[in-house]
């Protein structure tokens, strides 16, 4: 039985609100490529997994808010265009939760594959060994589950995976309740993705509640970090960093107010900078509730600085119901950002793509007043 321990966060409060400007795309339509949308039905929570070709990206995302069949699309050419919607096995129908789709490769064999999470309790997988043409059915990992299961799956460097969750006290096991405490799980796969071990607890808390990890290598590739969701809305996201490939992790620190959000979900530009996209939950922000990214370097994460700047990528018109996205960059340096809101007032949310380069945002950043 994993006992988590307690840590209570003795920081002085960061800032609510931040400083750096704003870039603005949300209103570009040419930008934007509708992956899925079918009127009456709630369509949310995307993730992607961008092929080797360098062109071809999978998307999975549930028929419903979380709970719901999961749907499953394919774009051979970079996000432009999407296939309908392609079979699964007969019991992705009963999917409870997020779907997540990974890369991994099999460290023995060097044989790439494809899993999918599906979680709540059991945390369940699903399989393909041939790039997305056909699946396994989902079958449970282990007697445990969780909350977003996986927030993220990263490769250590010598071939394991490691992927982290959370859940409060409700799916761990089997007819838990809801504690009030909050905990961070990790696990990991020796045999590239296909079993994974019992998990371990890496922070437990109730004075913040953090939660749906998203993890970042640095540029060496020496240092993991964490972005963590603050789910209490009382204090600004957190980071906890690993310099030994996940075996021991920092106290989780608050992060600045402009990265503050859910569902962080990171990747580097051609030229070293990061792209965060994440949904806007941040205290003090003129786009709270909206789907936006920022940009900035590794460098600040770990300083404690805000970074570079914001950017806006669309306009979510109603609440906070948006992006959980899936973030991909193409050889060339476009991003390719997808992840469900409410795009249209007075609709239920379907899937967006918004495309750009960061040198794109650098020029609008540059002309503004």
């Amino acid at each position: 039985m994993i006992v988590p321990l307690l840590f209570l966060l003795q920081d002085s409060p960061m800032p609510k609100g931040y400083t750096i400007p704003v870039v603005d795309v949300a209103g570009e339509a040419a930008r934007q490529v509708v992956v899925d949308r079918e009127p009456g039905q709630y369509l949310g929570h995307p993730t992607t997994v961008l092929l080797e070709d360098g062109k071809t990206i999978l998307c999975v995302y549930p028929k419903g808010h979380g709970k719901g069949p999961i749907l499953y699309k394919r774009s051979r050419d970079g996000g432009k265009t999407w296939s309908d919607r392609l079979p699964t096995p007969e019991n992705w129908a009963t999917s409870l939760e997020t779907p997540t789709i990974h890369r991994v490769v099999d460290p023995k064999s060097g044989k790439r594959r494809l899993i999918l999470w599906s979680g709540l309790y059991p945390a369940r997988l699903a399989v393909s060994e041939d790039d997305g043409g056909s699946w396994s059915p989902l079958k449970p990992v282990g007697d445990w589950g969780g909350i977003v299961v996986m927030g993220d799956v990263a490769r250590t460097q010598d071939g394991r995976y490691l992927a982290w969750f959370h859940d409060d006290g409700r799916f761990f096991r089997e007819g838990g309740k809801a504690t009030g405490v909050f905990t961070l799980f990790q696990t990991e796969s020796t045999d590239g993705g296909l079993t994974w071990a019992a998990p371990r607890a890496l922070w437990s808390g109730s004075d913040v509640h953090l939660c749906e990890p998203g993890v970042v290598r640095s540029p060496d590739g020496k240092r993991l970090a964490m972005f963590l969701r603050e789910n209490r809305r009382v204090r600004n996201s957190h980071v906890m960093f690993s310099d030994d490939e996940g075996a021991t992790w920092t106290r989780p620190r608050e992060l600045p107010a402009a990265l503050t959000g859910d569902r962080h979900v990171a990747r580097y530009a051609p030229d070293g900078r990061l792209f965060v996209s994440f949904r806007d939950t941040t205290l003090e922000s003129s786009t709270k509730g909206d789907w936006v990214g920022w940009v900035g370097r590794f460098e600040d994460i770990v300083a404690g600085r805000e970074g570079q700047y914001r950017v806006r990528l669309a306009k979510n018109h109603q609440g906070a119901d948006c992006a959980y996205p899936g973030v991909e960059v193409l050889p060339d340096g476009t991003f390719v950002a997808t992840t469900y809101g409410h795009w249209t007032p007075g609709e239920e949310p379907y899937i967006l793509s918004v495309r750009f380069t960061l040198a794109e945002l650098d020029a609008k950043r540059s002309q503004s007043p």
